[in-house]
């Protein structure tokens, strides 16, 4: 119940679904997760250690706000850290994960954008890299990926409506897809290094 619970808030908040600085009323959200106190306090505990709740004693606890400032700070960390991940996952791809990251990209290459909303393709966005980090069988490097993410998409999130298109931003990842298939660690790595620099450049142009 508290993995449940930790998931549902989780995205509700990159999604900003909870909308920065909102309070977050234990009773209310538990009663709409169908999750008991224990389980969400538990959940927001995890939330807290990534950076998106903050606890304050006898306030309460409430969602963090984005800081448009720490774009940079967090982009110096993703650019070490993505090719990384991409670099691992093209070298450790497991058959079943091969199998997983075919579908993938096949999927993607069946996408059509002009029928998804930004939102949904935004979502999208964060479900391949998922896959991608779970192939890197590494969980520290794996978890920090994530935690990144989570605050990179808060940020886009912010100025989504704002963005001119974001379907390319998707529909690439599936050239990374198969340069991981087929093994390629440099390509991979280089892919995803000009993938992080492009999405900080488009995020930019709109600030």
């Amino acid at each position: 119940m508290s993995e449940r619970a930790y998931a549902d808030v989780l995205r509700r908040l990159i999604m900003l679904d909870i909308r920065p600085g909102d309070p977050i009323n234990e009773s209310a959200l538990a009663t709409e997760l169908g999750v008991g106190r224990t389980p969400l306090r538990e959940a927001l505990k995890r939330l807290e250690l990534d950076q998106l709740v903050v606890s304050y004693p006898r306030r309460g606890t409430f969602a963090t706000h984005v800081d448009i400032t720490e774009l940079q700070s967090i982009f110096e960390v993703r650019r070490v850290l993505e090719p990384l991940g991409a670099r691992l996952a093209a070298e450790r791809l497991t058959p079943g994960d091969r199998e997983v990251f075919r579908r993938v990209a096949d999927d993607i290459g069946q996408l059509d954008p002009s029928a998804m909303s930004r939102r949904e393709l935004l979502e999208y966005d964060v479900d391949v890299h998922r896959v991608i980090y779970a192939a890197t069988e590494n969980t520290h490097l794996a978890g920090e990926l994530i935690r990144l993410d989570n605050l990179v998409t808060r940020i886009w999130c912010v100025v989504l409506d704002r963005m001119p298109t974001i379907s390319e931003h998707i529909v690439e990842h599936r050239a990374l897809m198969e340069a991981i298939i087929d093994g390629d660690a440099d390509r991979a790595a280089d892919m995803v290094s000009a993938h992080v620099d492009g999405f900080e450049a488009a995020v930019r142009a709109v600030l």
